[in-house]
């Protein structure tokens, strides 16, 4: 044993085997009070024993069927962990056909050629004792016959159709099933009766392996594997009993005692089987230890009376079933001790005003001493809401005022004695900054100076700390801190930033900023007006139970004069840190009287406004708390409203916590059914706002109202408000429910008022439910969409709109409340009477010819009735666009197509056509064809499309009977004349001269004489000047122009740099859409295009 200590420490490196020290440890520990015991500690040695000899002969396998390879290993402590690996110690791959079972074997739901091998190897490894064992390797050969026969499911493991599995409480639950079969079986596991248990389920092993985290009684069942494949599936249960180790329910607590008092040790545990629970007393079995009149034993339960020093004693409780056992010490211990207190005598405490007080008073003493506090030598002892009285014997004054200063006695005592102890309070006037630091823009290289003038108790001594952007003032000369100010000189621009100042006491701290700007150029001198400071220095005085006097003083006005001042409160002990408005009073006022409201921690500050704005908020004066008292008023907004048929559920708004007046605000909720000679039935429920009756009858009228109470008594008698219980549907439908129709798509439709008691509920008006049941035209029934219409109130008829003409339409009336729609009344049949027709469906116009056009039509859509006829009426349309005489043809209903003959040839037509029926015309569709000109005329001019839309057949026109293109082909014509004459005149001026001398000039690299096999020409020649041009041929123009001459230009052809003109005919083809292959040279003409020609070579 290690000296000074119960450790026990057993070495073996020195000699010695572990297997002498196996066995089962226990520890006592004892002294003159008793004994206590440990838990059973048990050492075994680890063991890796070596694997069996045993001759393994080559496993013959049949491809497609199944095989297990058993692994076997030794029995280990702890268990050794298995795997299988190769010669080459690589593990051996697994899928869903090949995989390690729980036991180590390796299955094999399927082999395949590629598993024949020889070096199948299953390892052990201990790794408590760092060993591997390694069992001989076995060979596996596969055969194959064809065809590979399949095979449905079978279980390798589990074997036959159930089996049973127990695991512990809290324990980790696996289940394995393992199939043969090809193809390879699909696993899927569930759980009869029930459902897997989310986030504790995990699958492993290729689903094989179903695991349980944490399992509990909870997840005893039956768990049911299925493994599937094409073939077929097989299945196997296995029952699992989830058994449990006890577990503590209550474990026994040390327990002191003074001498005659009474108390129990409690020891439960809960465990499958249950345990038994014995006790033992100093590690002795209590029945046959030292007897002790004090104590009696009742199952788990030692019960103690009027015991006495001598029953000091250790119990332990054990709870135990054949899963394990727990263990617990207790120490009983009687204990006569007079009080003590151990606080030191005459401790100074030390507090803000305003804040908490916390007064110790630790003591010690059994039996458990009362503690009692007294202010002063003689003073009376302390009580009341404005003390909190702690278990561990601190004071606690919530609201320290300077009259709490004092001393403070505490007493404690108990049967054995009586002890007191002096404790001093000082309450401190709070430290405040009376002159805060202020906004400043500074030149830079100016000085400035930031105020912080303080104010706070003459005991304590502040200290005050300037920080810059909350980091230490900038180690510099120009910064000197002043009792009560900061001035920095010379300022430069890394000056700029927030200057704050820190009061600092023992007791509390203070802070304010200010913000200094630098700036280039000196401000333009002007008067700058600025909201005004905040007052300062609030002072409470006249205190009266529901008023006190505010006074303040006023901060610098900034060049606007103060308008008003707004006081605003804080409810310390309902609403702490939200302020509200109280009032506010004329700038030239600095005295408020104020009224208050009972059990409010008051706490005031002051607001000054002028033109520019609002201040900001003075510091808060000191807390005010005032008495309590009964409530003012009553809550608002009572309520009853029904929620169930059989209900009435009252709320009301509660009241704000200071509106409670004091503690224990409580609500007095009174109903009575009105009209009834009813008492009122009344409970008084916690600070709530909803009360709900039950049982009521459904929708009556009830008489109610809520009062508020408190601690000190009932608000003023509540004004009573009428409510009614729970709304249920209604029981009757509408009566004499009666159609008139109106016209094709309006009806109106009549019923008669249900009685307002069947309405069981506030009536919100009618539904009326109405659908289409089919069109009379069509005779064919379509979908049912039923629309409703609501009429709000007491209403007994209704327009319904937006029917369709012709048709068979259905309706019904239902009454709605509160809840819903009550039944419907018998469903109402009537009809709409015919109406005008829709537009035609479509209108195609085929098979134009010289004096004919063929019309095809759809009948409407919408017919809205019996269709009578169609009316044709059609007009010619000239060459301006000018309308001719129209025609009116009626055609018989059932007609689809139309052929209309001896019409004018070449002409545009335009037709106005549309359905009717007995009531009228509906609306027309139109169309535009053209009928086909003579055969002879049609050279040269587009054919018109026929039959196609308007827009389309507008772009139809004969282009060659159109003025605008008459004039267009005439001035081209006259344009080209024009460029022929002055090019004729031109290249007389010039004379003869040779092409090649012009190529020469130009020195142009691109125009190189052509080869004669290119099928052009080489040089030119004066002797071909007077060829002429040949017809139809063409000369390209990058042979004989640069390419960054313009087409269309005549400089360089004219007065250019040679002043020459070239004769080749290239600008005449640009318009005439020909050019000559080889060039005319001389003043002799070439022939050129005739104007006509290039007119029409352009068309």
């Amino acid at each position: 044993m290690k000296p000074n200590s119960g450790t026990l420490v057993i070495n073996i490196m020195n000699g010695g085997k572990a297997e002498a020290y196996e066995g089962v440890y226990q520890c006592t520990a004892r002294n003159e009070r008793g004994a206590a015991i440990s838990n059973n500690i048990v050492i075994r040695p680890s063991r890796s024993p070596l694997w069996t000899k045993e001759k393994l002969e080559p496993n013959h396998v049949r491809e497609g069927d199944s095989l297990v390879l058993h692994c076997r290993p030794p029995v280990g402590l702890p268990p050794p962990i298995i795997f299988w690996m190769d010669n080459a110690f690589q593990r051996l791959p697994q899928s869903e056909r090949v995989s390690q079972g729980l036991n180590g074997d390796l299955y094999f739901s399927n082999v395949q050629p590629e598993d024949t091998r020889e070096d199948y190897i299953c390892y052990a490894r201990f790794n408590h004792t760092q060993t591997i064992q390694q069992k001989q390797p076995i060979s596996v050969k596969v055969f194959s016959t064809k065809p590979v026969t399949e095979r449905q499911p079978v279980l390798l493991t589990p074997t036959g159709s159930t089996s049973t599995k127990v695991e512990l409480r809290g324990n980790v639950l696996l289940l394995e099933c393992i199939a043969a079969g090809l193809p390879t079986p699909v696993i899927r596991w569930i759980k009869e009766g029930g459902e897997l248990p989310a986030n504790r389920t995990f699958f492993e092993n290729f689903k094989k392996t179903l695991k349980i985290t944490d399992v509990s009684e909870a997840d005893s069942g039956n768990y049911k594997c299925i493994a599937r494949n094409t073939l077929g599936s097989a299945h196997h249960v296995i029952s699992v009993t989830v058994k449990a180790a006890p577990y503590w329910i209550t474990a026994p607590r040390n327990l002191v005692l003074s001498p005659g008092e009474h108390g129990n040790l409690i020891c439960r545990a809960n465990g499958n089987p249950k345990p038994d629970i014995s006790w033992l007393a100093n590690g002795v079995p209590i029945a046959i230890a030292p007897e002790d009149p004090s104590r009696k034993v009742d199952g788990d339960t030692i019960i103690f009376s009027h015991v006495q020093e001598r029953s000091s004693a250790v119990y332990q409780c054990n709870a135990s079933n054949e899963y394990g056992y727990l263990l617990a010490n207790a120490f009983v211990n009687v204990l006569a001790e007079p009080p003590r207190i151990l606080t030191p005598a005459n401790k100074l405490y030390q507090v803000i005003a305003d804040s908490p007080a916390l007064l110790d008073c630790a003591y010690f003493g059994s039996p458990k001493p009362e503690i009692e506090w007294f202010k002063g030598v003689k003073g009376s002892i302390l009580r009341g809401n404005e003390y909190v009285f702690h278990e561990n014997g601190t004071l606690e004054i919530p609201v320290a005022q300077k009259d709490s200063t004092g001393t403070y006695t505490c007493v404690a005592r108990n049967e054995l004695g009586k002890t007191q102890n002096e404790v001093q309070l000082e309450v401190k006037d709070p430290t405040m900054i009376i002159k805060q630091p202020e906004y400043k823009v500074i030149q830079r290289y100016g000085q400035v100076s930031f105020e912080c003038i303080i104010k706070h108790d003459s005991t304590l001594s502040p200290t005050v700390i300037w920080l810059k952007d909350n980091d230490e003032l900038p180690d510099d000369e120009r910064f000197l801190v002043g009792k009560d100010n900061l001035t920095i000189m010379n300022v430069t621009d890394k000056d700029d930033g927030t200057y704050t100042c820190i009061v600092n006491t023992t007791l509390d701290s203070v802070s304010a900023s200010a913000v200094l700007t630098v700036v280039a150029a000196p401000p333009t001198p002007a008067i700058i007006y600025a909201r005004p400071n905040p007052p300062f220095d609030l002072e409470l005085t006249g205190q009266l139970e529901r008023s006190i006097e505010l006074s303040w003083i006023p901060g610098d006005e900034n060049n606007s004069p103060i308008t008003s001042f707004v006081i605003e409160y804080e409810d310390g002990l309902h609403e702490p840190g939200v302020w509200h408005y109280q009032t506010e009073v004329p700038g030239t006022q600095t005295t408020v009287q104020l009224k208050l409201s009972p059990y409010v921690n008051y706490s005031f500050r002051v607001i000054a406004v002028n033109e520019i704005g609002r201040s900001q908020p003075s510091e808060p004066s000191e807390q005010y708390l005032t008495k309590s008292a009964s409530p003012d008023e009553n809550p608002s907004n009572v309520q009853g409203i029904g929620s169930e048929p059989d209900n009435l559920v009252i709320t009301w708004e509660s009241l704000k916590g200071f509106q409670s007046n004091g503690p224990g605000l409580q609500y007095k909720v009174s109903w009575r059914q009105k009209d009834v000679d009813d008492e009122w039935t009344s409970v008084i429920v916690a600070n709530v706002s909803k009360y709900i009756v039950s049982g009521t009858p459904t929708f009556v009228p009830y008489e109610i109202k809520v009062q508020a109470l408190n601690d000190l008594g009932y608000a003023p008698e509540p004004s009573v408000v009428i409510g009614h219980s729970g709304e249920d549907l209604p029981m009757v439908a509408p009566g004499n429910v009666q159609v008139f129709v109106i016209n094709s798509t309006l009806a109106k439709v009549h019923w008669d008022p249900v009685p307002l008691k069947t309405v069981r509920g506030h009536l919100q008006g009618y539904k009326v439910y109405y659908w289409k049941v089919q069109s009379l035209s069509r005779r064919s029934r379509r979908h049912v969409e039923k629309k409703i219409l609501t009429f709000r109130g007491n209403k007994t008829l209704g327009m319904l709109p937006g029917l369709e003409p012709y048709s068979s339409y259905k309706l019904n009336v239902r009454v709605v409340n509160g809840k819903g729609e009550g039944p419907a009344s018998p469903d109402k049949l009537f009809r709409t009477p015919e109406g005008v027709p829709g537009s035609p469906s479509f209108l195609k116009i085929t098979n134009p010819t010289l004096d004919s056009l063929t019309l095809e039509w759809g009948s409407p859509t919408h017919p809205n009735g019996v269709l009578t006829s169609y009316i044709l009426k059609f007009q010619p349309i000239n060459n301006t666009h000018e309308l001719g005489p129209l025609v009116e043809i009626r055609i018989p209903a059932n007609e689809s197509s139309l052929i209309l003959k001896n019409l004018n040839y070449s002409t545009r037509y335009k037709f106005y056509f549309n359905a009717q029926t007995s009531v009228g015309s509906g609306n027309q569709i139109t169309e535009e064809a053209v009928t086909i000109m003579d055969e002879g005329k049609m050279a040269g001019i587009l054919r018109p499309a026929v039959g196609a839309g308007k827009a389309m057949a507008s772009r139809q026109v004969d282009i060659a009977t159109q003025g605008w293109f008459i004039g267009l082909m005439c001035a081209v014509a006259l344009l080209i004349l024009i460029l022929l004459i002055v090019c004729f005149i031109r290249r007389n001026k010039g004379g003869k001269y040779p092409v090649k001398e012009k190529e020469d000039a130009h020195a142009d690299p691109e125009i190189q004489p052509m080869k004669e096999d290119d099928g052009t020409f080489g040089e030119y020649s004066d002797a071909e000047d007077h060829k002429p041009l040949k017809k139809g041929s063409r000369t390209p123009s990058d042979r004989t122009v640069k390419k960054e001459d313009s087409d269309d230009s005549l400089v360089d052809y004219g007065e250019g740099v040679n002043g020459q003109f070239n004769e080749d005919g290239s600008f005449i083809g640009q318009y005439s859409g020909k050019k000559e292959k080889e060039p005319a040279e001389g003043n002799e003409s070439s022939e050129a295009p005739s104007p006509v020609n290039a007119m029409n070579s352009f068309v």
